[in-house]
């Protein structure tokens, strides 16, 4: 049990360069008393104190704005930043070195007993606001965009943006045993911007192909990503 304390200890040090001594950690940061609370509530849960292990995850919800419900299974490592609003549910399965930032949630969509939460293996990383829903599968040292909606299995080394949450394979893999976790959450594939680029430059290509004059459109993309049109009245 220590040694688990003392990692949790050290995947903060090692994912937030904010943290700067033991005693802030220790006593600041909400993400590392929920996970220690749910250590006490998950193992009241096994041994049948299910009225009572419920009760402590609500004080632990009431004091750090996140609900880890005590049937969930989270392993080693497991590091919450901010952690206001986070939401994890009964049959939820992390794995190791899991990252998850605020405004997250790992529900369900199903009335039925049994398996109806996502499973999070090693290494895989969840951004602010995201909302992962199912019985559904995200694969090692995958990376889920900030506010997208997966409600579908995403395989390993892969990351996901937009509602319904778009998967893109990575082409260059990462491990989570790596010194740092992946967190460069402002590196995210525009799939939208892409696609209609890829439509313009087919478009212009046929053109020239069949050696059409068009009138010349004035939609461009410009070299920092936002569109423009001198159409537009603004």
């Amino acid at each position: 049990m220590f040694q688990w304390m003392r990692e949790d200890i050290r995947s903060i040090f090692d994912r937030d360069p904010a943290a700067r001594s033991f005693l802030e950690v220790l006593f600041c940061y909400p993400g590392l008393h929920a996970i220690w609370g749910h250590r006490l509530t998950h193992w009241l849960w096994g041994k049948g104190f299910k009225l009572l292990a419920r009760w402590f995850s609500q004080q632990t919800r009431n004091l750090t704005g996140i609900e880890i419900h005590p049937g969930a299974s989270i392993g080693r490592r497991f590091f919450i930043d901010h952690g206001m609003g986070v939401v994890i549910g009964e049959t939820a399965e992390i794995g190791q070195d899991v990252t998850l930032y605020h405004g997250v949630t790992l529900g369900g969509v199903s009335t039925h007993k049994g398996k109806r939460h996502p499973t999070l293996k090693d290494g895989v990383v969840v951004g602010a606001g995201a909302k992962v829903l199912g019985a559904i599968i995200i694969g090692e040292d995958s990376r889920i965009g900030a506010n997208a909606v997966v409600v579908r299995s995403v395989p390993p080394q892969s990351v996901v943006v937009g509602i319904p949450g778009q998967i893109v394979t990575r082409n260059h893999p990462l491990h989570h045993e790596q010194p740092h976790a992946d967190l460069d959450h402002n590196i995210l594939p525009d799939l939208i911007g892409v696609t209609i680029k890829n439509l313009l430059d087919r478009m212009q290509q046929v053109e020239d192909r069949v050696n059409v004059q068009t009138m010349d459109s004035k939609l461009r993309m410009s070299t920092d990503g936002s569109w423009s049109s001198t159409e537009f009245d603004l």
